[in-house]
């Protein structure tokens, strides 16, 4: 019956704002954001139309690699109520067009990428798509509960790409960046899980809460924001960004730990009494916002 929902011959024409929810715009407002920060913070200038063509890239990357996670776990999303309206589940547009769509879209992001910047910063955005895809949504997802925490790196590389595509290298602080995103998704996503984890069991999807309740997800949430917290202020002490960084990344990670510990002393197991977990859901997005925000400002006055 299933199967049935999202079978190509029984799709009904895709119109353009289907092939943009491909793209998960929602998700990708936060990439793109990372990614324009590494490249406001890089230690040299670019020239305004290149600057926007690499985030372009960055967008479309992005896009397409989300419509090939959508084109992959169709079945998945069907069986989960708060993905079952996506275009696919839907109806709304056969396999084959997301397949081609999240391709083409791929392959020219990192093209216009490399003859835009460099090839460094192209073969970067490559590698997190390619990462995202083929690590994360078809050999992660599926199988472990680890799948968040190695299959985070995927969106971990948008500040390394901006800050390569000024730069045409990478070095400390964007490596950092990408330490404190990699650090960041577990809790980020973790918390999310904790409150829809009868959508992922419905769909046998090992997330942590799934296999080892929700007791042992909020003990792990609590323990990656203290290293994560550590890895967004260490560009203070390390002399890579200035005090109005330290403080705001100090408070802003003081603040996710209280939340953390919050969600680590909460006993429900029902949606309904989840608040916290949601709060520290809500916040998390907030948190890496402000953090990227910070640095640029932070950059900006000491230049």
């Amino acid at each position: 019956m299933i199967a049935s929902v999202y079978d190509q011959s029984e799709s009904l024409p895709a119109e353009w704002r289907d092939f943009v929810a491909l793209t998960k715009p929602r998700v990708m407002s936060l990439v793109v954001f990372t990614g324009l920060c590494g490249l406001l913070a890089a230690p040299a200038h670019i020239h305004p139309i290149l600057g926007f063509t690499a985030i372009l890239c960055i967008a479309l990357g992005a896009g397409a690699a989300a419509a090939l996670n959508m084109w992959y776990e169709v079945d998945l999303d069907a069986k989960m109520k708060r993905t079952a309206s996506r275009p696919l589940p839907a109806g709304r547009m056969d396999r084959q067009s997301a397949l081609h769509f999240g391709v083409g879209l791929g392959v020219f992001s990192v093209l216009l990428m490399g003859l835009a910047t460099n090839w460094l910063a192209a073969g970067v955005l490559a590698v997190s798509i390619l990462f995202y895809v083929l690590v994360y949504t078809v050999w992660l997802k599926r199988r472990t509960p680890q799948n968040i925490v190695i299959g985070g790196a995927a969106g971990a590389f948008p500040p390394v790409i901006g800050w390569a595509a000024v730069t045409g290298d990478v070095t400390l602080l964007p490596i950092l960046l990408f330490t404190l995103i990699f650090l960041w998704t577990p809790p980020h996503f973790w918390a999310l899980s904790l409150f829809v984890r009868s959508d992922y069991a419905a769909a046998g999807v090992p997330m942590l809460p799934v296999v080892a309740g929700p007791r042992v997800t909020r003990q792990q949430i609590a323990l990656y924001t203290l290293p994560m917290g550590a890895a967004a202020v260490a560009p203070w002490p390390l002399g890579l960004a200035g005090p109005l960084y330290g403080i705001a990344a100090s408070a802003l990670s003081l603040a996710f730990l209280v939340l953390s510990l919050l969600v680590l002393a909460n006993r429900a197991t029902e949606p309904a009494g989840m608040k916290p977990e949601k709060r520290l859901f809500a916040y998390s997005v907030l948190y890496l916002f402000a953090i990227f925000g910070a640095l640029v400002l932070d950059r900006w006055i000491l230049a």
